[in-house]
């Protein structure tokens, strides 16, 4: 009994570090590139940021050598904000962009960097565990169409529904 729960306990809290299968993530990432204030542009909707404007994720250094990470959004029907801190770590090297990210407890969840503004870092496509888990992140609260319409094709081309995609407001409404 004892190993059978053992297996499951691996499964459940391994199942969730895979990547859709036409995903492969970014080499030669840097990761003090990557630290800083990101905002999100674009998402497919889920119950944790679901109803969330100005959407953004802020990344630091973590004295073990993982990634803090800051979620922070804003709820207009509750008229506050709403924030959850995680932290990440590679998978298989820091020059790769697949982190595990983690924002309850010993859950982590895959963090794929697919796509990557290599020489200014202005730009990131990630991917979830699977197709049902998609962001444009940006270090401006808007990006040049001409990403935007980069991400929706690779995405779908990925297997991503972009039908569904949500552009998150980034202005606060006057």
């Amino acid at each position: 009994m004892r190993k059978l729960l053992l297996v499951i306990s691996i499964f459940l809290l391994s199942g969730c570090l895979g990547m859709p299968k036409l995903v492969q993530p970014v080499n030669d990432f840097e990761l003090n590139k990557y630290l800083g204030k990101w905002y999100e542009i674009a998402r497919l909707d889920h119950s944790f940021e679901r109803g969330l404007s100005q959407v953004s994720a802020e990344y630091s250094l973590k004295e073990d050598g993982g990634v803090r990470v800051i979620n922070r959004g804003f709820s207009a029907a509750k008229n506050e904000w709403k924030e959850a801190e995680g932290k990440a770590y590679f998978v298989n090297g820091d020059s790769e962009g697949y982190l595990k990210v983690s924002f309850f407890g010993p859950f982590y969840g895959s963090y794929v960097v697919f796509e990557l503004d290599h020489e200014n870092y202005q730009y990131a496509f990630i991917s979830g565990p699977d197709t049902g888990y998609l962001w444009l992140l940006a270090k401006t609260p808007t990006v040049p169409p001409e990403v935007l319409q980069k991400f929706v094709e690779m995405s779908k081309a990925r297997g991503f529904d972009t039908d569904n995609l949500i552009y998150v407001q980034q202005e606060s409404a006057p």
